[in-house]
């Protein structure tokens, strides 16, 4: 099993007030490739690049967590904490 984050993130993904929790770099990667309201942006591209480096043990579980959070708020995402 991936390495689970500190913390989970509870993001509104699909609308206001229906809440996902991501505890991974995994559940994080199918969430911004799956679900996620933006086709392109900076920190959506940071996000997939360092969960899949988690993958492969070059980044930390909390770093994809850090670019999860920020690709969250450049899509305008709810993240309840």
């Amino acid at each position: 099993m991936e390495n689970r984050w500190s913390k989970p993130v509870v993001i509104a993904l699909e609308g206001p007030g229906k809440f996902t929790t991501i505890s991974n770099a995994t559940e994080a990667s199918w969430a911004l490739i799956e679900d996620w309201p933006l086709e392109d942006g900076v920190a959506l591209d940071r996000a997939l690049l360092v969960c899949a480096a988690v993958a492969e043990g070059k980044k930390s579980a909390e770093e994809a967590r850090r670019a999860f959070l920020f690709a969250a708020a450049e899509a305008g995402i709810q993240v309840r904490d």
